[in-house]
């Protein structure tokens, strides 16, 4: 699950446990919870002078979709997939700036959602983004993949080396080729500068929904994408089904 807490002018959110944060409906639930809470006390004062930050615990960040979970059935991954583009929809109109302090491994799902944050640091010690489609034999499943990697990577060298090398990319290599913002060298280090960052965008003290609308403009084809909902046709032509594969 995840746990909600601010210390002065930051959110934390937190993917708690040792587990790999695969996302499913509870875990999807929880987040969406928690961003509620935080667009609640947001647009109730739009000044709030507020951040996000997400991280997690472990060593892994979100390993995708939890595909155990789907069991092979249309129907629970066409409610997965709806209950994740409803988070991320949630996330990228969140009227607070946002940080992805990634503690570790970052893979499928749990790659697009921290490139939906405004803004993500890496530790450098452990970890790596991935997709893993090529490697599993997965066609990259849905509109929103393609939107958001588009949206926040402009090189169609890098979006080759993601999409059509599957590479996994450790801190360093991700922000030598822009995908990522900084890296540090430990996930102390990397919570750290996320804060630092956070306040310093707090102090600004922008109004939240004017902020979040410029998001929304800058991101209007993701949010699009987002809209789109998976149809039966879409996840039968997938090999979505067969046992070697994870969103």
């Amino acid at each position: 699950m995840c746990t909600l807490e601010k210390r002065g002018s930051i959110y934390f959110l937190t993917l708690t446990g040792s587990n790999d944060h695969r996302l499913n409906p509870s875990l999807l639930d929880s987040i969406s919870t928690a961003l509620h809470h935080i667009r609640t006390e947001a647009t109730a004062t739009p000044s709030t002078a507020a951040a996000l930050v997400t991280t997690g615990e472990g060593k892994f960040f979100s390993n995708g979709g939890d595909i155990p979970w789907v069991q092979y059935n249309k129907d629970r991954l066409l409610l997965l997939m709806s209950k994740v583009r409803s988070l991320l929809t949630d996330l990228m109109s969140l009227p607070v700036p946002t940080i992805a302090a990634l503690n570790g491994h970052a893979s499928g799902q749990g790659y697009i959602l921290a490139l939906c944050h405004d803004y993500v640091f890496m530790r450098k010690d452990r970890g790596f983004l991935y997709l893993s489609g090529l490697d599993i034999g997965e066609v990259l499943p849905t509109p929103f993949f393609k939107a958001t990697l588009k949206a926040k990577i402009s090189s169609p060298a890098v979006l080759c080396d993601i999409v059509l090398k599957a590479e996994k990319m450790t801190a360093e290599v991700a922000l030598q080729k822009g995908i990522i913002d900084a890296a540090y060298d430990t996930v102390e280090e990397t919570v750290a500068a996320a804060v630092e960052l956070g306040e310093q965008l707090a102090r600004r003290n922008w109004n939240g929904q004017v902020y979040a609308e410029n998001r929304k403009f800058l991101f209007d084809d993701v949010l699009h994408a987002l809209t789109i909902a998976e149809t039966d046709e879409m996840i039968k032509n997938s090999r979505v089904f067969e046992p070697k594969s994870r969103l």
